[in-house]
């Protein structure tokens, strides 16, 4: 609605008129026009002009006063609404609007110390000496949290700590173009490449690449969904709370009769907001979400609870049964015991009911604990930065995030010494398994959604290629003697474990990984496989892995644009901007600041040539302090 103003006729004989073109204070000019007036009057002679030369005086004197009072209160008021974000709004169901409950949280992050967030360190993997360690086990993961954090960092100015980079979530990130499974087989495809790396001159890269199958989102079933949605005060400013109420407002709309959606918030204490309602009430699914804001302490342990008591009570055999949890990550009153949230989110998993988390905002964000939840839940962690990214989750990827067609997934590759002698996995540092784990059907492992793609890399050395970074041992049995068991045409074999979701014994896919299908040059592979590449070696970059000798960001930015593809949706175009961020970011780093002009001992500021004096700006001759 636009406001239409309508000018105000104001005589210039009027005294207040000088005041009102102001809004109430007089300008330098007004004062100086007011005195020339009582001047005038004096100048008329008598001791009645005389009284009013003084009363204007004086009436002149103590409007400067409060004028100049007035503009400090403004420039302050100016600095304190700079500083703020305004509180976010929300309208109700008939047009209202309703501020939130506390003050809204100041939006200059950059004042937010980097430390106040929890990231977890990862030990990167090391160099393993396939004569000694051949075989390599870890779980998948399909999460995505670590690249959009990244993305948020690096969109602010900043770099994230090294070490806290996880690589696998930025390659799981994008989408491949990996076949899908044939029917009746496996629940996913399973694709692997290999070619040069062009991380190191003598290496190659090994890519492994699993595709679930797709499910339309008409044929997903019914689903069971508890929100469990965080309205402490942490999470009142603009990127928090709002932004999570547009992006379940998108994932509602895709909902239909069949579905049952229940929400409970949680603060100080925790409450159920909707218990059962039907999908396709989008009205009060709306009005429902429209009602939240935010306030008080964060009492994440209470909530979870009543959570899943909503999902066991609407449970849907057959169905999908989920929580998805929405926080800034900060549980800081109530029960916060790590060791028991993971065994009440195990427990009800071995009972249906999956976990998944979405993270919102950062400046008391744990990311740590947002991962190590989903990871226990049999669900998936994504972050959500923007709209752009609700919809690529919770729209573009519903089966995916909601649907689960495999669990319990492991990997597991055995290099042949023959031809291979060392190799190093990137990435999927907190998804290490023994090797004995790998048969083991209690121990767990990560989860594929429907269409989820996930892929892995390898970079590995031949045997022939020499420049072992590991020394040969002097005992052990020599591949050369005549008692040769190692395939002169196999360098690797790769074994999958799986669960469906109804079963509790996994089954096993075997698959040889044969020399002759690798390419000589790295331009030959594909696209999926060099922008894959890039992204690992952006990860790489920023954890300051000690394994990159020949890579650089300008290779980096080489290889990353010549690998663009197939790109309908922006992502890798999106990437490309911000490795170019991250670069630029990483060379102002290494500026050195310099305190001196021209590498002299002039000081700063620099000195008037004539007087010896700091140079004054002409347009504040008072050389009063900036506000």
């Amino acid at each position: 609605m636009k406001t239409k103003y309508s000018p105000k006729t104001v005589s210039v004989s009027d005294p207040t008129f000088y005041l009102q073109r102001g809004n109430g204070i007089p300008s330098a000019t007004n004062t100086a026009a007011l005195l020339l007036v009582a001047l005038s009057l004096t100048a008329c002679g008598g001791k009645g002009a005389e009284v009013e030369h003084r009363q204007a005086k004086q009436q002149a004197e103590q409007r400067h006063q409060e004028a100049s009072q007035r503009q400090a209160e403004m420039r302050d008021a100016a600095k304190v609404e700079m500083a703020r974000v305004a509180a976010p709004m929300q309208m109700s169901s008939n047009g209202a609007v309703m501020g939130m409950s506390i003050a809204p949280m100041p939006r200059d992050y950059a004042a937010i110390p980097l430390a106040q967030n929890k990231f977890e360190q990862q030990v990167q993997n090391g160099i393993m000496v396939a004569g000694e360690i051949p075989v390599s086990t870890f779980s998948i993961d399909v999460d995505t949290g670590s690249y959009a954090t990244l993305r948020w960092m690096l969109r602010e100015g900043r770099l994230p700590e090294k070490g806290t980079v996880r690589v696998e979530e930025m390659l799981n990130y994008f989408a491949y173009d990996y076949p899908l499974p044939a029917k009746s087989t496996a629940p996913f495809s399973v694709t692997t490449e290999l070619a040069p790396s062009p991380y190191n001159d003598d290496m190659m890269l090994l890519r492994i690449g699993l595709k679930g199958y797709d499910l339309p989102k008409s044929q997903l079933g019914a689903s069971n969904l508890v929100f469990l949605l965080d309205v402490s005060g942490s999470m009142a400013s603009a990127d928090k709370l709002p932004l999570l109420q547009t992006a379940l407002k998108l994932l509602t709309a895709q909902l239909s009769a069949q579905d049952k959606v229940s929400i409970v918030v949680y603060a100080g204490a925790a409450g159920v907001v909707l218990d059962g309602a039907s999908g396709n009430d989008t009205q009060t699914l709306t009005y429902a979400l429209e009602q939240l804001s935010a306030g008080g302490s964060t009492n994440g342990g209470q909530g979870i609870t009543q959570a899943y008591q909503l999902a066991k009570k609407h449970f849907i055999p057959n169905g999908i049964n989920r929580v998805i949890l929405a926080t800034d990550g900060d549980f800081n009153v109530g029960v916060t015991d790590f060791d028991d949230l993971i065994a009440l989110i195990e427990k009800e998993k071995d009972h249906g009911i999956g976990l998944t988390t979405l993270g919102f905002g950062l400046g008391n964000y744990n990311d740590q604990l947002m991962e190590q939840l989903a990871d226990k839940g049999n669900g998936n962690y994504a972050y959500i930065d923007t709209l752009n990214e609700a919809r690529k989750v919770l729209v573009d990827e519903l089966s995916s995030t909601l649907f689960t067609i495999a669990k319990d997934v492991k990997i597991q590759v055995e290099f042949n010494p023959a031809l291979i002698s060392e190799y190093r996995l990137i990435g999927y540092e907190n998804r290490a398994l023994a090797r004995e784990d790998f048969n083991n059907d209690k121990v767990d492992a990560g989860e594929i959604g429907a269409g989820h793609t996930v892929t892995a890399l390898y970079e590995l050395r031949y045997v022939e290629a020499g420049n072992r970074m590991n020394d040969k041992l002097r005992y052990g049995v020599d591949a050369q003697t005549g008692q040769e068991k190692y395939s002169r045409e196999e360098i690797a074999f790769l074994k999958l474990r799986y669960k469906l979701p109804e079963q509790t014994q996994s089954q096993l896919l075997s698959y040889p990984i044969r020399l002759d299908q690798s390419v000589k040059q790295l331009e030959q592979a594909s696209d999926d496989f060099r922008f894959a590449a890039a992204v690992a070696g952006l990860g790489q970059l920023l954890n300051g892995s000690h394994y990159l000798h020949q890579f650089d960001y300008a290779q980096l930015s080489q290889l990353a644009r010549s690998a663009l593809g197939d790109d309908p949706f922006g992502y890798r175009y999106e990437f490309v901007q911000l490795m170019e961020t991250a670069a630029a970011i990483e060379q102002s780093n290494q500026l050195p600041i310099k305190k001196t002009f021209d590498g002299s001992d002039k000081s700063f500021p620099p000195q008037d040539k004539r007087y010896g004096e700091p140079m004054r700006d002409k347009s504040n001759p008072r050389n009063e302090r900036l506000q």
